[in-house]
C-alpha cells in the first residue's frame, strides 16, 4: 500500500501520486503515458485523471504496480470495477493479466484464450481476483515461461489450475525443478498447431520465445520497443548469458512473421508485417553495433 507521507515530490498535486517505494519498472508509464511519467529516477504523476477512461487506466495501473507504489488519496470507490477490467484486451483473443509482479521486477503476463485451452505468457502474481476472472474465462491448461526470471507465482497458478508449466532446461532453478514441460531441444517446438515455441538463447541460455498464430510474438526479456530510441531493441545492460548468442538468436527471427512484440519488459510493439521485419533488421544492426 502505497503511503502520502512518502509521496514523491515529482508528482502533482491530486489525488493519484506514485511514492518513494517504486523500483522504476516502467509499469504505469507504459500502461497509462497519459497520467504516469519518469522524473527524478523513479515514476511519478504529472497529468491527474481528467475523465471516467483516464482514471480507469489510472486504477489498472495502480493495480499492476508490483510494489504498490501508487495510491490515492481519497479511498477509491471504483476499484472493484478495475479490478474486474482485467485481464485487458490487447487485440483479437489476446490479453494483458495486469498484477505485475515484484519477484520479477514487474514483468507484464499475457493470457491468450484459446477453444482448446488457454495460456497463461509468463506469471503474474496470485491475485484473487485476476484468479477469479480466469475461472471465468475457463482457467489455465499451459503455463509457459519465457525464462528463469519470470516465473514468479508459477506454483500457485499450478496447484489452483491443475496447468502444464513449460520452461526449457537451461533455465530450470530449484524452485521450477517440478515443471512439468522441461523443453531440451535447441530447434523450435509446435506446441500446438497455432503455438510455436521458439529458442533464443541470450538473455539467459535457456531464454524461449512463443509464437502465436503468426501474429503474436510473446518475447520475455528477448525483444521489447524502445520508446526513447523510436526502435525495437534487445537489453545490453542485463544481458546475462551472451550479447553474442542473443544477436544471433535475434536473426533467427527475421525467419518467422508476425505483427505484435509482446514482452515481459519494455513496451509493445505492433506493425504490419512488411514493416516488423524492417524494424527487425533495424534492431539488429543496432546490436551488431554495440
Amino acid at each position: 500500500m502505497a503511503h502520502a507521507n512518502q509521496r514523491r515530490s515529482q508528482n502533482v498535486s491530486g489525488d493519484f501520486y506514485v511514492d518513494q517505494t517504486c523500483i522504476d519498472c516502467d509499469t504505469c508509464r507504459w500502461m497509462t503515458p497519459e497520467v504516469f511519467y519518469r522524473a527524478g529516477g523513479l515514476s511519478a504523476v504529472y497529468h491527474q485523471p481528467a475523465n471516467e477512461t483516464e482514471r480507469l487506466r489510472a486504477m489498472q495501473a495502480l493495480l499492476a504496480c508490483p510494489t504498490a507504489s501508487i495510491g490515492t488519496v481519497e479511498k477509491p470507490k471504483d476499484i472493484k470495477h478495475a479490478h474486474e477490467s482485467f485481464p485487458v484486451s490487447v487485440a483479437d483473443n489476446v490479453y494483458h493479466c495486469g498484477y505485475h509482479s515484484e519477484k520479477s521486477y514487474g514483468a507484464a503476463s499475457y493470457l491468450i484464450e484459446r477453444p482448446e485451452g488457454n495460456v497463461l505468457v509468463d506469471s503474474p502474481r496470485f491475485a484473487p481476483p485476476l484468479v477469479k476472472r480466469l475461472e471465468a474465462m475457463g482457467g489455465i491448461r499451459y503455463l509457459y515461461l519465457t525464462h528463469q526470471d519470470d516465473v514468479a507465482d508459477h506454483a500457485k497458478f499450478r496447484q489452483h489450475f491443475s496447468c502444464e508449466r513449460i520452461l526449457h532446461v537451461d533455465d530450470i532453478t530449484p524452485d521450477t525443478q517440478d515443471v512439468e514441460i522441461q523443453l531440451s531441444s535447441s530447434e523450435p517446438v509446435q506446441l500446438q498447431p497455432d503455438l510455436l515455441i521458439i529458442p533464443v538463447p541470450g538473455h539467459t541460455k535457456g531464454h524461449t520465445v512463443l509464437l502465436y498464430n503468426q501474429k503474436f510474438l510473446f518475447t520475455g526479456d528477448h525483444l521489447a520497443w524502445s520508446s526513447q530510441l523510436n526502435q525495437l531493441i534487445a537489453f545490453r545492460g542485463v544481458c546475462w548469458y551472451s550479447w553474442t548468442e542473443l544477436t544471433r538468436s535475434m536473426r533467427n527471427l527475421l525467419d518467422y512473421s508476425f505483427e505484435w512484440v509482446l514482452p515481459g519488459h519494455g513496451r509493445r510493439y505492433y506493425a504490419d508485417q512488411v514493416t516488423m521485419h524492417t524494424q527487425m533488421k533495424q534492431c539488429i544492426a543496432w546490436m551488431e553495433a554495440n
